[in-house]
């Protein structure tokens, strides 16, 4: 990696050996833009349940390419943590209207701003992986789990 980059292009961290930052061009941009988007445009139409099969496909297709297989894999990793989480709010709801009962509806304030915290990073962020591979920059979603490496 040159002296003066600050993170890799191909894995987005901050001091990487293992990758040479590669010639990445227009159609690798694309994919890799398309990959972040996809998740976004298909987990619209489907409440988030099937957001992840945009970047599974571009995965799928593009894997030998490491720039957009790395934007690829991030946002599959980013899109399966949030049908997990998605899962995971749906069998929590009874449990959470049995502790805002008990709790004079402070319960539900918190779980309506948590609520709110995670539709706006799951909007957000898939955005601000496309601009950086436009960017020719590597990204990695935070609080993401990593079911992809």
């Amino acid at each position: 990696m040159p002296a003066d980059t600050t993170t890799c292009p191909v894995c987005g961290a901050a001091r990487c050996v293992g990758h040479t930052p590669p010639t990445i061009g227009a159609e690798a941009r694309g994919w890799a833009i398309a990959a972040h988007l996809s998740g976004l445009g298909v987990g619209l139409l489907t409440a988030a349940a099937l957001g992840f099969l945009g970047p599974l496909t571009i995965w799928l297709l593009r894997r030998d390419d490491p720039y957009a297989e790395h934007h690829a894999k991030e946002a599959l990793n980013f899109q399966l943590t949030v049908l997990l989480v998605l899962i995971g709010s749906v069998l929590l709801v009874i449990p959470l209207v049995i502790f805002s009962v008990l709790t004079l509806g402070l319960g539900l304030i918190v779980a309506a701003v948590a609520a709110l915290a995670a539709i706006v990073a799951w909007f957000v962020l898939p955005i601000v992986g496309a601009v950086r591979a436009s960017s020719n920059q590597g990204y990695r979603y935070p609080v993401t789990i990593r079911f992809i490496s």
